[in-house]
This record gives C-alpha cells, sequence and structure tokens, in this order.
C-alpha cells in the first residue's frame, strides 16, 4: 500500500515537473505572481482610499472601480493586438511607466481627478494575463498547457489571498494613501521584471506562420471561440458574485470576523481543483465545469454560520481554478499564432467583464431579494453562460454522418 501511495504521488507530481523543466517556464510563472500580486490589490486599493481617504460613501468608490475595470477590459483586447505584432516589451515598458505615473500620484488626488482618470488608467495597467499566458503558449506544447495554465491559475490564486490582506492590512495599520504608493512602486518594478525576461510570444516553429499576413478577424472568431469569452464571463460572474454573497451573508450573521478564512479556504480549494486539472491527463471539458461551478454556488446560501458556508464552498471552489485553465488552454488551442495574442486578450477582456457584472448584480439582488438568493443569482449566471456556450459550441463542432450505408436494392434481373 505505501509503494501504491509513493506511485500515485511520483504520477500525479510529473506533469508539472516535466512543464517546469521546459526553457522560461518557472521564470515567466515567477515573474507573473510578483506582478499579480499588487494586480488583485488594486480594486480593494482604490475603494479603501476613496472610503476612508477621501471620506466618500461605497457607491461613489464603485464607480470609480467600474470604470478602472472597464479600462482594463478594453485594454486586455488592444494590449494582445500589440503584442502579436510587436511583441510584449513595448506594452511592459508603456504600462510599467503610465502605473508609476497614476499610483504614485494617486494619493494626491481628488475624487473628481480620480473619477476622471480611472478609465484611461485602466485601460493602460499591465495586462498581466496577455502577458504571461501568451508567452506560455510559445514556451509549452499544445499536450502540456493545460497542466501549465493549472498552475498559473493556481499562482493567481495565491496572488488574490495574499494582494487583498496586504490592501486591508496596511489600510488598516497605516494612513490610506500608503498602498497606492506601494503599488505605484511594486508594479512598475514587476513589470520592468517581465521586461527583462522577454518572454517570447511565438515558438520556433510558428515563426513562419506569425509573420506572414495577419488572418482576419472572421476567420478565426467561430462560434467556439465565442463560447470561450462567454464561459470567461461566466465563470468569473460567478466568482465576482460570490465574492459578495459570502461577505453580505457573513456580516448578516455577525460573523464578518471570520470573513479571512471563508475567502482563504475558497481560494486553497481553487488552488486545489488547479493541482488536479494539472495533474490528470483526460480531457475536460471547460462548459462542464462551468456548470458544475453554477450548480454547486446555488445551494451556497442554505449554511447557517460560516464554518458550514466553509465547508459548503469546497466543491465550487474546486471547480474555479479549473474552469478559468481549461478554458484559457481551449482559446490557446483554436486560434493562430499570429493572433494569439488579441484571443487571449479577449478572454482576458471576458474575465473582466465577469467580475465587473457579477459583483454589482448579485449586490442588488443582496439588498433588494435577499442574502441567501446572491448565491442563486451568482450560480445561475454560470449556469445559463454555460448553456448558451454549449450552444454555440454546438454550432462550430462539424457534424458526424452516423447514418448507416443502405445496401442496394437486388436487381430484378
Amino acid at each position: 500500500m505505501m509503494a501504491h501511495g509513493g506511485a500515485s504521488t511520483e504520477m500525479t507530481l510529473t506533469p508539472f515537473r516535466n512543464v517546469l523543466r521546459l526553457p522560461g517556464v518557472k521564470r515567466l510563472l515567477l515573474g507573473g505572481i510578483i506582478a499579480r500580486v499588487p494586480y488583485a490589490a488594486m480594486g480593494l486599493t482604490l475603494t479603501l482610499y476613496i472610503v476612508f481617504g477621501l471620506d466618500r460613501g461605497y457607491f461613489e468608490a464603485g464607480l470609480v472601480g467600474a470604470l478602472f475595470v472597464i479600462g482594463g477590459a478594453i485594454g486586455s483586447t488592444v494590449h494582445g493586438r500589440i503584442a502579436d505584432r510587436y511583441g510584449v516589451r513595448v506594452i511592459l515598458a508603456v504600462t510599467s511607466v503610465a502605473m508609476a505615473a497614476f499610483w504614485l500620484s494617486a494619493g494626491l488626488m481628488s475624487y473628481p481627478v480620480l473619477a476622471l482618470l480611472a478609465l484611461p488608467a485602466g485601460l493602460v495597467n499591465l495586462p498581466v494575463f496577455v502577458v504571461v499566458r501568451q508567452p506560455l503558449a510559445a514556451l509549452v506544447p499544445p499536450e502540456q498547457r493545460r497542466t501549465v495554465y493549472a498552475l498559473d491559475s493556481t499562482l493567481v490564486e495565491l496572488a488574490f489571498m495574499v494582494g487583498p490582506a496586504a490592501a486591508a492590512v496596511l489600510a488598516t495599520l497605516a494612513e490610506p494613501w500608503v498602498m497606492p504608493i506601494v503599488i505605484g512602486t511594486w508594479a512598475p518594478l514587476a513589470g520592468a521584471l517581465l521586461w527583462w525576461i522577454n518572454p517570447q510570444t511565438t515558438a520556433e516553429h510558428e515563426l513562419a506562420e506569425a509573420s506572414g499576413p495577419r488572418p482576419a478577424r472572421r476567420t478565426w472568431m467561430r462560434p467556439r471561440m465565442v463560447a470561450m469569452l462567454v464561459a470567461g464571463v461566466g465563470a468569473t460572474v460567478a466568482l465576482g458574485g460570490t465574492d459578495i454573497a459570502v461577505v453580505s451573508m457573513l456580516e448578516s450573521t455577525g460573523e464578518d470576523r471570520w470573513l479571512w478564512a471563508v475567502m482563504t479556504l475558497w481560494a486553497l480549494y481553487s488552488m486545489v481543483g488547479g493541482f488536479l486539472l494539472g495533474a490528470t491527463d483526460r480531457k475536460v471539458n471547460p462548459l462542464w465545469l462551468l456548470a458544475g461551478l453554477g450548480a454547486t454556488t446555488i445551494p451556497l446560501g442554505l449554511p447557517g454560520n460560516w464554518w458550514l458556508l466553509a465547508l459548503a464552498l469546497i466543491p465550487a471552489g474546486m471547480a474555479c481554478a479549473p474552469t478559468i485553465a481549461a478554458s484559457v488552454d481551449e482559446v490557446s488551442r483554436m486560434v493562430p499564432a499570429s493572433v494569439r495574442g488579441e484571443a487571449m486578450g479577449m478572454h482576458g477582456s471576458a474575465i473582466t467583464i465577469g467580475s465587473a457584472v457579477g459583483a454589482p448584480f448579485v449586490g442588488w439582488i443582496v439588498d433588494n431579494i435577499g442574502v441567501e438568493w446572491g448565491f442563486v443569482a451568482a450560480g445561475l449566471g454560470a449556469v445559463a453562460a454555460a448553456v448558451i456556450a454549449g450552444a454555440l459550441a454546438r454550432i462550430g463542432t462539424p457534424r458526424v454522418d452516423t447514418t448507416p450505408e443502405l445496401e442496394p436494392l437486388p436487381s430484378a434481373a
């Protein structure tokens, strides 16, 4: 039994070891997580600065946050297209300087100035998903991409555990303007690190294709590609909505002091799910994962206290990272190398849009219908997206004729 258990562990870790041995992968993943920590803290930092530093309301903070997110959603696709043509160094140079300028001066801005600059600041924010996931597709063969994207999604969860927590702690222990300065220093340095790494966006065998004429968007923006974008929106509608629903439920039960524990466990479940996806060699349909994420989110309003909610989050949490990773893997396979950055940027935009829609939508449901209905709304959003994406994917899948051939009729002679 011990030998069997040891073999099982070795078998589980082998895909990750093989991926990490590939040239450039470890450096890129390290640069990616360093860049994502301040990225993960940006939204909460804006909120805390506006509420506590400028003494404004949460609606006003949410408005600035929404403008910043919209800018980021637009920028992700634009930056991806630029990366296809010129590589990621141009993007990294421009966004690093822009981030330093915005965040180092944010603590000096009045609310109207912040509201005016939020959208353009989001537009020139570092498109971390593009500059990490597009090069990963160039560094890793197609048969190993699901493993590396699962590993990347797991590291994203780690960044989103550290970044917002650091923002909350600094806002509590220091002045509200301190965290913007930290981001304004850290984020550009992370961009400079990625610039130094200079990850390639095209594999050696793809250079001829990438240097040729750029294919028209209509040739690769097929229903299956649109299905993956819908899946990205649906996944983050569920995640952003669950975020709000968890906060509102614990506040309503007077257990908000345990919010950190529930959120941390939720992220850990997602990391475990990402690890399991990367360790398996079985094909996993991201739309089934999305449907599972939604279905297991719907009943989360039933538990009556924080530890039951933390346990109930296990299945939904374990579907988070795998859903994103599997959809990214699909996008990397279904488009030509010459437009992969734009496609990855579109997927990043879809993820951003889902987060921007899910949180206020569920917030409205919680305020007007009830706390437990927030989870229902978040889960149904994911299920609906899975159904729509499934219909689109079927449109884009060639139909195989399974009708058996008929034997010829015997001759009258």
